[in-house]
């Protein structure tokens, strides 16, 4: 395993010197021991965001780099981030890079998947349409989900979007029976909470993973927490040949902290200050979630529209990746 040296420190952004010809690709995850988390080895994962020139790889950090100091050894994994992957997940709650949260000890995986990867090609696809019951009546009646598809819940602060796919988990999981994914993106760990009691006192829970990136996580693990997720659905759907159910709240916090991590690397911002590559970052995403003739993943996603603006660029490139819309009004609350 290659050794570097950690040269700088900005915030959730590091950079890190390697030996000439022992350079980390992009994507890749590095090993940093951080005393101010815990007093395990290697408990901070850094991705490899950019190539600096003169040997230095600049990194966004999974975790908090309070504690860090320069000179600190700093190790190459060769591998991206990898998330454990089958039976032994389900029930848990992990985070960004796999560890888990819940205080139950250590995942006993034995498969590991990367974190990103490409989308199913088109020869592979589904795309025969069946409905999906939902338990909600108004949804069902005015807009039917189609089995295998992506659907988006639209709305601006406190219009009940986490409310409604809490009621869907549960009503959908139930009669479902089948595994269920869910991916905590950016969103409040009081909810976060309130889901991993609800679904353990629904019996749900044992058919779940719960995979969690929220408010008080660095921009490095909200961006990415969503593609950790999905590999852990994409598992039982390419693996398994499961029909999977992957609900996401909220995918704007997924875009909001690609805007965070995008000025941190100093690119450019685009249109109302977010980041250049919003449609492609998002389409890596949304073209991953989709049927194949092996399985399927249907999603249900929350999608925060800042001050009730849908012409907002964020919500506004998400519409376009959705099979279907359901839009929250505020006239109504």
């Amino acid at each position: 395993m290659d050794e570097g040296r950690l040269i700088m420190v900005t915030g959730p952004v590091v950079d890190v010197e390697f030996q000439k010809g022992a350079l980390p690709e992009i994507l890749s995850a590095l090993y940093i021991t951080n005393p101010a988390i815990d007093d395990t080895e290697d408990n901070l994962v850094v991705e490899v965001a950019q190539h600096l020139g003169d040997n230095v790889v600049r990194c966004i950090a999974m975790d908090i780099t309070d504690g860090l100091v320069r000179g600190m050894p700093v190790k190459n994994t060769g591998k991206q981030i990898l998330m454990p992957a089958g039976d032994p997940t389900l029930g848990r709650v992990l985070n960004v890079v796999g560890r888990p949260v819940d205080g139950l000890g250590p995942v006993d995986a034995k498969e590991f998947l990367p974190i990103h990867r490409h989308a199913p090609s088109f020869v592979e696809q589904d795309t025969s349409v069946k409905v999906l019951e939902t338990g909600v009546k108004v949804i069902d009646l005015l807009v039917p989900f189609p089995r295998g598809g992506k659907m988006g819940m639209f709305g601006g602060a406190g219009v009940g979007k986490t409310v409604v796919m809490m009621e869907m988990i549960h009503n959908i999981a139930m009669e479902h029976g089948g595994i269920s994914v869910f991916a905590g993106v950016g969103e409040r760990t009081r909810e976060g909470n309130d889901l991993y009691l609800e679904m353990k006192e629904s019996g749900v829970l044992p058919k779940a993973v719960l995979i969690y990136g929220q408010m008080t996580e660095p921009p490095g693990a909200r961006a990415r927490v969503a593609l950790s997720a999905l590999t852990a659905a994409e598992y039982y759907r390419d693996e398994k040949g499961q029909d999977v159910l992957l609900f996401i709240d909220n995918i704007f916090r997924f875009t909001q902290a690609g805007s965070e991590v995008s000025a941190l690397l100093g690119r450019i911002p685009s249109a109302v200050g977010y980041q250049p590559t919003l449609g492609t970052d998002l389409g890596e995403l949304q073209e991953r979630i989709t049927s194949t003739t092996k399985g399927s993943i249907t999603s249900v996603q929350c999608v925060y529209v800042p001050a009730d603006d849908l012409t907002d660029p964020a919500p506004a490139t998400t519409f376009a990746h959705l099979d279907g819309t359901v839009v929250l009004s505020r006239a109504l609350t």
